[in-house]
């Protein structure tokens, strides 16, 4: 069945029409639905037989919070089902300006970046707009606010899942809707440099987070299969493209891993990487992963990193670790939760 959170509202009002329904029955149906009112049963509005026709049509349901979390510093990781019982999984991060909901985009993920935790059991299938839509409404019942800002770095490759992510932007920013503004959606990529460049000529106002976490091909190579097919010249020219089009600062995310890549040297390698482009750096202590040996650096090297970039000229910041104690990370707690049901 098709799931009706993939509709915008001006679909639902054709898809109405077209069954003999008032077109201003989509505007009733919409606001239910944004308000996490997904039984066509408790929408009093409607008349019988709308309700019919949506229950016999649609799939009306908001993902279902198998397991919930809740860290010492406020996040929330939750693990959710969806209609096939995949499963899927998004943190709530509380911040001063309010909640911010880290989002997948993908079951699994195949870019098979060697960090990752959401990549170890491979890719099972794309997520729909509506069902990367409907963690944010899910996330917004959970903590009884409204959710303000939105990043697309949860479990998958945002731009490997290309068209139900450009959809999905257009639903959240819809007024009718939750009508989120695009500054305040950030999506992160490993460097899909065709797709950067078709996000790009769409001229969105949301923010571009690009996953570097090295600065020489060789090096990457290591670590994100990816590089072997974008080399990071060419990530570095899709992204000036993408500054000019949109006038928006790319941010460069950047995992660091002691004894690995968090020297000064590294630091330089990066600032000259880097030079006279108006972007910003996001150091990120990498998480420490089961069955991986990667360690985060220490908090000396991390802070010697920040302040070589600061020095070179180049905007930097360090991300706080938040959900630490909850497995919060991406694609962990999915992945714990499916070794342990194997286990049963």
């Amino acid at each position: 069945m098709t799931n009706i959170y993939d509709y915008s509202l001006e679909e639902l009002k054709a898809w109405l029409v077209s069954r003999g329904e008032s077109a201003f029955r989509a505007k009733q149906v919409y606001d239910y639905l944004y308000k996490g009112i997904t039984d066509p049963d408790l929408m009093k509005t409607l008349n019988r037989s709308t309700i019919d026709k949506l229950k016999e049509h649609f799939h009306m349901a908001l993902p279902q919070v198998l397991e919930k979390r809740v860290s010492k510093d406020g996040t929330i990781k939750m693990l959710m089902v969806l209609e096939d019982k995949n499963i899927i999984e998004t943190v709530i991060m509380k911040y001063h300006y309010g909640y911010s909901v880290c989002v997948s985009s993908q079951i699994g993920c195949k870019m098979g970046c060697t960090f990752c935790a959401s990549t170890k059991d491979g890719m099972v299938r794309n997520l729909t707009p509506g069902e990367i839509l409907s963690q944010i409404i899910a996330a917004s019942l959970v903590v009884g606010e409204r959710i303000s800002h939105v990043v697309l770095m949860g479990s998958g490759e945002p731009l490997d899942n290309f068209d139900a992510v450009l959809k999905f932007l257009s639903l959240v920013n819809a007024k009718e809707g939750l009508h989120l503004s695009h500054r305040n959606i950030t999506v992160s990529t490993c460097g899909l440099v065709n797709r950067i460049i078709e996000l790009a000529d769409q001229k969105l106002q949301i923010t571009l987070a690009i996953s570097l976490h090295e600065t020489t091909d060789e090096a990457r190579k290591k670590i994100m299969p990816i590089a072997n097919k974008y080399s990071i010249q060419e990530i570095l020219n899709s992204v000036e493209y993408y500054m000019s089009k949109t006038g928006r600062r790319v941010s460069f995310e950047y995992a660091l891993v002691r004894g690995s890549n968090d020297t000064r040297e590294n630091a330089y390698a990066l600032a000259k990487l880097l030079e006279g482009m108006k972007v910003h750096v996001n150091l990120i202590p990498v998480n420490a992963i089961k069955e991986m040996l990667y360690l985060p650096s220490t908090n000396e090297s991390i802070q010697g990193f920040k302040d070589v970039l600061l020095q070179s000229g180049i905007e930097a910041t360090i991300r706080r670790e938040m959900g630490g104690d909850i497995d919060a990370a991406c694609g962990q707690l999915r992945r714990s939760y499916l070794e342990n049901r194997a286990d049963l």
